[in-house]
């Protein structure tokens, strides 16, 4: 089973940056889009970034710009970098990858804890 695990979370002022890593095992599949969400309290889930297995790039809107995904292929490791942190970016984020290509979409947002793998998450907190 694949297990995913998270780490580099931790607190920031505003403005600054963090660099997000979640280890990947057991990712047998040549076909996959793996993805970070986060959930801040209180708040739904939101998808953050994903990338596919052949480099594909999707972020959402209230992050473009800012965050950076991408992923090591040779250690399967996917990485978030964040920068200009904002006091909205505070949340707890998740790692996660899912096999449904072709036919679930590899875009923010499109599948929950319900599909996929998912890692237990790593808080972030930024503060003024």
């Amino acid at each position: 089973q694949v297990q995913l695990a998270e780490s580099g979370g931790g607190s920031v002022q505003v403005g600054g940056s963090l660099r997000l890593s979640c280890a990947a095992s057991r990712i047998t599949s040549s076909r996959y889009c793996m993805g970070w969400a986060r959930q801040a309290p209180g708040k739904e889930p939101e998808g953050v970034a994903t990338i596919d297995s052949v480099g594909s790039i999707t972020y959402a809107d209230s992050v473009k710009g800012r965050f950076i995904i991408s992923k090591d292929n040779a250690d399967n490791t996917l990485y978030l970098q964040m920068n200009s942190l904002k006091l909205e970016d505070t949340a707890v984020y998740s790692c996660s990858v899912h096999f449904g290509w072709g036919w679930l979409p590899c875009r923010p947002g499109a599948w929950g804890r319900d599909l996929g793998f998912w890692g237990q998450g790593t808080q972030v907190t930024v503060s003024s």
